[in-house]
């Protein structure tokens, strides 16, 4: 078979088509990122967004950022609070914010909500933590003022135990546990607390409307979360960093089957988090494994849930060699290729894996191709930063 035959231009009626010869129709799309920040993906995927809106009922977005810094960008699409350039300031994490393919984006979705009674939404789906977390001041206190009736603890309490924001965000956690808060008798009350209050919410769900209801769930979801983050940073047996990336993925997973809750969505992150394969990571002598946000939800909505892996051929001025995955889906014959990578994994016979000198760009595993639904290919791309 001749790699052209598993393959489409990567247009419109290529991505209908391709979401026709899935076994059911997708109700989380997964589309991957190679590498953060690479200008031409991030425009290629609002336009896969636009099309899924336009013609293939989708109504939400999710991106790989804060779940809490979200709600000020959804916020903005739905209602139009606050000013463009202030959302894209407090509205996202990792710097995502000052990407021009998200502003745009958000953008679009403000302008299309405009016109439009049924109205898109946006998600982040990351917890508000990345190598150190945040404080769980925001989540706790927030579903706090959501609940009614007598509360586990007093706003007095719950801001004693906190503290100092400092204290949870204390960066040398990361490499000294030692210096982590999480196992302190603080932190232990403030998990009890976060339980109650989740239980409190499910006994108080019929009095929210379905919007506190939603954000109570989030906020709920988020405290507990984080607390128990916090408690592995304490952590120093040496599974300490895969269970750390594990609770990080298993945290994003149980966003994105909230997201579900609205219909279908499209997500955007890192390949290696919407995967449906182990992550692994060495570290030292030690070979670290734990299931991305991809496989765990995949283990819940099963062929509900699709992924389109990014790949990319020339990276600025690193051309992929001829005998790679990257190297071979280079001659074909479009700029933007949409493949079905079960297919393709078939047609190609023991490629060699791409070796990058660039430690934020991940090249397809070859090994894995049969794991996905189907590769995103552009030919030509570069980084912006």
């Amino acid at each position: 078979m001749d790699i052209k035959d598993t393959a489409r231009p990567l247009d419109g009626t290529g991505v209908s088509a391709f979401l026709r010869s899935l076994p059911a129709k997708p109700l989380l799309l997964g589309l991957g990122e190679a590498r953060h920040f690479v200008g031409e993906l991030g425009e290629l995927r609002n336009e896969i967004f636009r099309h899924l809106v336009e013609h293939e009922g989708y109504r939400s977005f999710a991106i790989e950022s804060d779940c809490l810094m979200g709600l000020v960008v959804d916020d903005y699409i739905t209602t139009g609070a606050d000013t463009l350039d202030d959302v894209m300031e407090r509205g996202f994490s990792h710097s995502f914010g000052a990407w021009p393919a998200n502003r745009e984006l958000v953008r679009w979705m403000r302008a299309y909500n405009e016109e439009h009674d049924e109205k898109l939404r946006f998600f982040g789906f990351d917890g508000p933590l990345e190598y150190w977390a945040a404080s769980p001041r925001q989540a706790l206190t927030s579903l706090y003022a959501l609940l009614d009736g007598p509360l586990p603890c007093t706003t007095k309490t719950l801001d004693t135990l906190l503290g100092p924001d400092d204290r949870w965000t204390n960066e040398a956690t990361v490499m000294d546990p030692s210096q982590s808060i999480g196992q302190s008798a603080d932190a232990q009350r403030l998990r009890l607390i976060a339980d109650d209050l989740v239980a409190l919410l499910d006994t108080q769900a019929p009095r929210l409307s379905a919007k506190d209801r939603q954000r109570a769930a989030l906020y709920g979801r988020t405290a507990v979360g984080l607390l128990r983050y916090h408690h592995w940073m304490a952590d120093t047996s040496p599974a300490r960093i895969a269970r750390l990336s594990g609770l990080r993925d298993a945290m994003m997973a149980a966003n994105l089957r909230a997201v579900t809750e609205h219909g279908p969505a499209l997500v955007f992150a890192h390949n290696l988090h919407l995967q449906r394969n182990m992550s692994l990571m060495s570290l030292g002598d030690q070979l670290l494994e734990w299931w991305s946000a991809g496989a765990i939800t995949a283990a819940h909505l099963g062929d509900r849930y699709a992924f389109l892996a990014s790949a990319l051929g020339t990276l600025d001025d690193n051309t992929p060699p001829p005998d790679t995955v990257e190297g071979i889906l280079s001659t074909l014959p479009w700029d933007h290729s949409l493949i079905d990578a079960r297919r393709l994994a078939e047609t190609i016979t023991k490629p060699a894996p791409r070796i990058s000198h660039d430690f934020k760009y991940f090249p397809l595993d070859p090994a894995q191709l049969n794991m996905i639904d189907g590769v995103v290919f552009l030919k030509e791309a570069s980084k912006l930063d």
